[in-house]
């Protein structure tokens, strides 16, 4: 069985190292999972004025996230947060109350930065964004990548052979995860 996973890059940057993690991790994931990027560049700002009536966008959002069976979180830490356009993207993809798109959605976050701790006070932001959403998260590994000059490729190839094994790894949890969560939480429920 073919699992599709929805990503979001939580960066909106042309060069974003985020996005060339997301290569990396698309190159060493089970081949059994098929990722759809979820782009969130084009999005108004969230208001529940909206709630009656998505704009395109949003409802293009909603629709991607409905056709898959997990989404996989790959950001940068702005300001020890989650970046703005990422907070958006989820405050559409959960609303209008009854109609979260997160709901028993196996999830997973990773991220990089330049910096030595990573991601990990945005991580700890979004867990608990995403334990609101109903949304189940791996939880064991973390994964905090410091990003240094030479460690991926532009096509996220990995140069690294330590970081390779640790990101193949997440990605094999990750999988383990998703088939756990569709096993034994229902997913055709009437959305928190």
């Amino acid at each position: 069985m073919t699992y599709k996973v929805g990503y979001f890059v939580g960066s909106l940057a042309s060069d974003s190292i985020n996005r060339i993690l997301s290569e990396a991790l698309k190159k060493v994931a089970p081949s059994d999972l098929e990722f759809i990027e979820i782009p969130i560049g084009d999005l108004p700002l969230y208001s529940r004025d909206y709630d009656a009536d998505f704009p395109p966008p949003a409802r293009a959002l909603k629709d991607k996230i409905a056709s898959v069976q997990a989404v996989l979180f790959i950001s940068p830490e702005y300001n020890r947060a989650i970046p703005g356009a990422l907070k958006n993207a989820i405050d559409w993809a959960s609303r209008p109350h009854g109609q979260n798109s997160f709901s028993r959605k196996p999830s997973a976050i990773i991220g990089a930065s330049t910096g030595r701790i990573g991601t990990a006070v945005m991580q700890s932001n979004l867990r608990s964004v995403l334990a609101f959403c109903d949304s189940p998260q791996l939880n064991v590994p973390e994964a905090y990548i410091h990003f240094t000059p030479g460690l991926f490729g532009q096509d996220g190839e990995i140069k690294d052979e330590g970081t390779k094994a640790f990101l193949t790894t997440y990605m094999e949890a990750f999988r383990e995860f998703i088939i756990r969560v569709l096993t034994v939480v229902p997913q055709n429920l009437p959305q928190a």
